[in-house]
């Protein structure tokens, strides 16, 4: 399945991680490619109807919003999560952002 960056910021977001984060970033990325709705968790989970966060744990809790349309990925928002509940401040960037995708 192909992954597509909705924000450049993502793309920065990633450029920005420590050496061993991004490689696990990039990693998990990979099986997400590969394994399209039949990923689970440890490393994906359901936050919304549609939206799917990818669950990547490093020294830092990277969290990244993704959605499926039309057999394809995107990626909507990226985060180091930071406290035990996500903010709904990003939950609600991820939501905007699939709304500008005209998916809903």
């Amino acid at each position: 399945m192909k992954i597509n960056l909705i924000h450049g910021d993502i793309r920065d977001f990633i450029k920005n991680l420590d050496e061993h984060s991004q490689a696990e970033v990039l990693r998990v990325l990979d099986l997400l490619e590969d394994k399209g709705h039949e990923i689970r968790m440890p490393y994906s989970k359901k936050i919304t109807k549609s939206i799917y966060e990818l669950r990547i744990k490093t020294v830092q809790n990277v969290r990244i919003f993704y959605v499926f349309y039309q057999n394809q990925i995107f990626l909507l928002h990226a985060i180091i999560k930071q406290k035990q509940k996500l903010s709904k401040k990003d939950i609600a960037v991820a939501i905007n952002r699939e709304k500008s995708l005209h998916l809903i």
